[in-house]
């Protein structure tokens, strides 16, 4: 079990939860445009002239609404004549939804100087030609290199036009889309060298993905063609992915390139999932809630960083072995003695998908050389709650961390952090010419300007808590959000299944919740079981498994789905939860009622 000591040193780092609000409060945060940045950027202030951009920065730091609504936002870019260019995605990962109209790729401009994008133009190809966009995206040497369903292609950017007016060329083909992480993210070097993360296909290698006490492959031949990062020459058009160009392996799923001032370079590295589920005589639901670490590595040509057989244990600062390779919980150590650990370790689960070393001189010293990283948010954390949802800083010197990381920016989340619920999810992250920062979310496609208007010598320090706007007095609103439970049905409000009663219906709703048993459900179907990326709803639409009858429920919990449809995370046996037989009746029961449940 994780020390006390390191739960307390997690929790000092972590932002207090959003403040309640009503559910207008909410909705006024999010939709009111932004305020208008100081006339002075050197002035000596440390608040913005308004809190209605829908998050919280750190002291002297001021963000505008730099664009909306672009689509399911991935990584960015910033060309030196400042317009921006992203990469958005959409596909199964987004279970096919609609988006935008246009191609995947978006140039977006400030031609007024009020920190909001006036000009946004679309290109490449939409859904109409079988794209659905992609995550990775690059500047060099002229052109604009960007990911594409299998593809890594290139345009040749005009001197006197913000869009192509060519078709692409294509630099890399067939990269594998299957399995758990799909995407592709890049950079490119000075010299042109092209580094691609290959995501892993599993969660740790497992004979049986995700499923409890499944062993792994040993040898682990998915790292063949994943589960690292791979090497290619952008000069060249027509490569073909292959296992030969492998630059490093051990890397679950390396989604934030950054390189520093000495042009070292450096990636994420998202932890593995469902310790206690998969294990659950092995580790507590607490234990896997907070492990393993999150990483940021030093990529070095030929390092193995210890994926599937190793993880980060944050609190014993080493790698440790993994219980599909004959770990302990957490205590044997083996052939982890050999791998490379991580230059910085961060909370389990928060999802680090994007990375930016701060390079540039329009922020304090004291940022200077350290990372951004942008956490997408988890879903793994249940039956405790979920985090991330932010942008973090963390200091770096020499290559390595130099100090503990602070929480940059709060608040996307809104009211509820979980995946099918949170307002926006820090996806990207990019610097401007004149030293901005760019942060996109890849739910709404909003992408926020952040600029320093304190005093130079300012120190790091973290985000207040989230600012909630404030409803007009006149105007309470209803009582909806006040608390991310506020839409939770009561038990003696629900129908209660033939055969079953209501006292099952109330301790499957407290089991559902996470409040017994260990429960884990909401992690992937939400605290108002309306589902989410990882999960179907469960209140609304028809049913992928079984019938939706008592009986067919009961057998879903208590089989579990290792292969569900339209969904990429399988559901281990009673979710990963040590359920009896009665438990599983009663979540059952509980689900049944939810889902007949009028009005």
């Amino acid at each position: 079990m994780a020390s006390h000591a390191g739960f307390h040193m997690e929790h000092r780092h972590r932002i207090a939860a959003i403040a309640t609000a009503s559910l207008f409060a909410i909705a006024v945060m999010l939709v009111q445009p932004a305020f208008a940045q100081s006339s002075s950027p050197g002035a000596q202030t440390n608040t913005c002239a308004g809190d209605s951009i829908g998050i919280t920065l750190s002291p002297g730091f001021c963000a505008t609404v730099f664009a909306d609504n672009i689509g399911h936002v991935r990584h960015m870019v910033v060309a030196p004549n400042g317009v921006l260019y992203v990469n958005a995605w959409s596909g199964r990962y987004y279970h096919n939804d609609k988006p935008p109209a246009g191609g995947f790729l978006v140039a977006l401009k400030d031609t007024k100087g009020d920190g909001r994008a006036d000009m946004i133009e679309r290109f490449g190809d939409g859904v109409p030609q079988d794209s659905a966009g992609g995550t990775g995206i690059a500047l060099y040497n002229g052109a604009l290199y960007a990911e594409q369903n299998d593809k890594i292609i290139r345009y040749a950017l005009p001197s006197d036009a913000v869009v192509p007016n060519g078709p692409p060329q294509v630099v890399l083909s067939g990269l594998p889309l299957t399995g758990d992480h799909p995407m592709h993210p890049f950079i490119i070097d000075p010299k042109g060298q092209l580094y691609v993360d290959l995501g892993a296909a599993t969660n740790s290698c497992q004979f049986e993905n995700r499923m409890p006490n499944s062993r792994g492959h040993q040898p682990c031949t998915e790292l063949e063609t994943r589960g690292g990062t791979w090497r290619y020459d952008a000069n060249k058009t027509g490569q073909l992915f292959s296992p030969a160009e492998r630059y490093a392996t051990g890397l679950r799923n390396g989604e934030g390139f950054a390189f520093d001032a000495s042009g070292r370079l450096f990636v994420t590295q998202h932890g593995r999932d469902q310790l206690s589920q998969n294990f659950s005589k092995l580790y507590t639901s607490e234990q896997s809630a907070r492990q393993p670490a999150e990483e940021i590595v030093l990529l070095q040509q030929g390092a193995d960083y210890g994926w599937p057989e190793c993880y980060y244990d944050r609190f014993q600062q080493k790698l440790v072995l993994a219980p599909e390779y004959g770990g302990d919980g957490g205590k044997a150590v083996g052939v982890c003695a050999e791998k490379t650990a991580p230059v910085a370790a961060l909370p389990a689960h928060w999802a680090p998908n994007d990375m930016l070393i701060y390079v540039g001189n329009a922020f304090p010293a004291s940022y200077q050389g350290g990372a951004f990283v942008a956490f997408h948010g988890s879903w793994n954390r249940a039956p405790e709650p979920q985090a991330g949802y932010n942008v973090v800083f963390q200091p770096l010197k020499d290559g390595k961390a130099s100090g503990s990381f602070v929480v940059f920016a709060d608040g996307f989340a809104g009211a509820v952090k979980e995946p099918g619920q949170a307002a926006f999810r820090p996806t990207g992250l990019a610097m401007g010419p004149d030293g901005a920062l760019y942060i996109s979310d890849d739910v709404h496609g909003r992408i926020w300007r952040v600029t320093f208007h304190g005093s130079g010598d300012m120190p790091v320090a973290a985000a207040p808590a989230p600012a909630v706007a404030t409803a007009n007095s006149a105007e309470p609103g209803p009582p909806e959000g006040i608390h991310p439970d506020a839409g939770r049905p009561s038990p003696a409000s629900l129908p209660v299944p033939p055969g079953a009663t209501q006292e099952q219906v109330a301790l499957g709703d407290r089991i559902f919740h996470g409040e017994a048993a260990g429960g884990t459900c909401t992690g992937c179907h939400g605290s108002d079981a309306r589902g989410g990326p990882q999960a179907p709803s469960l209140v609304k639409g028809h049913w992928l498994i079984g019938n939706g009858s008592l009986k067919s429920l009961e057998a879903t919990i208590a089989d579990g789905v290792p292969k569900p449809r339209d969904y990429e995370v399988p559901m281990p046996p009673k979710g990963g939860a040590p359920l009896s037989d009665s438990d599983v009746a009663a979540v059952a029961a509980y689900v049944w009622a939810i889902s007949h449940r009028k009005g």
